[in-house]
């Protein structure tokens, strides 16, 4: 599944996606974003003088989905936490996963995004009449609840 996430959500770096915010009202909000995977972990820049920058610290929930694949027939969701990221050696570890090509600006602004769930669906016999869809679902294991 992991395999199939980085085919579709990264091709090349950095990769590309839509983002899903909450936006002040509680209502969707939507954008395209460049994705940089980085020591394992999944990172965007977001320029702060922005909406979706302003989401994510008042509500980090994200959504992001990837980009139609030519071919069609193939989708990938994933859903969790955004944080921000201050450190400024993740930062600069970040800039050269990105091949200098994002985060050189001070306007940008970087996340985490941490992964509660994913999503990758196939869909067999795209472009008939009866596509069928086949889905492969991840959750991350919840920590034990304190409350008994």
């Amino acid at each position: 599944m992991a395999t199939d996430g980085r085919l579709l959500l990264l091709p090349a770096t950095p990769g590309y996606a839509f983002l899903g915010t909450v936006r002040k009202d509680g209502g969707p909000r939507m954008h395209p974003v460049c994705l940089i995977l980085c020591e394992g972990e999944l990172y965007v820049f977001v320029v702060n003088l922005g909406p979706k920058y302003r989401d994510l610290l008042r509500d980090p929930r994200y959504a992001l989905h990837s980009f139609p694949t030519v071919a069609g027939g193939e989708e990938f969701y994933l859903t969790g936490m955004g944080h921000p990221e201050d450190d400024p050696q993740i930062r600069e570890r970040v800039v050269r996963s990105a091949n200098g090509a994002l985060g050189t600006h001070d306007f940008e602004a970087l996340f985490r995004f941490g992964l509660d769930n994913v999503l990758h669906t196939h869909w067999e016999n795209w472009g008939t009449g009866v596509p069928s869809p086949q889905f492969a679902i991840w959750h991350a294991e919840k920590p034990p609840s304190a409350e008994r």
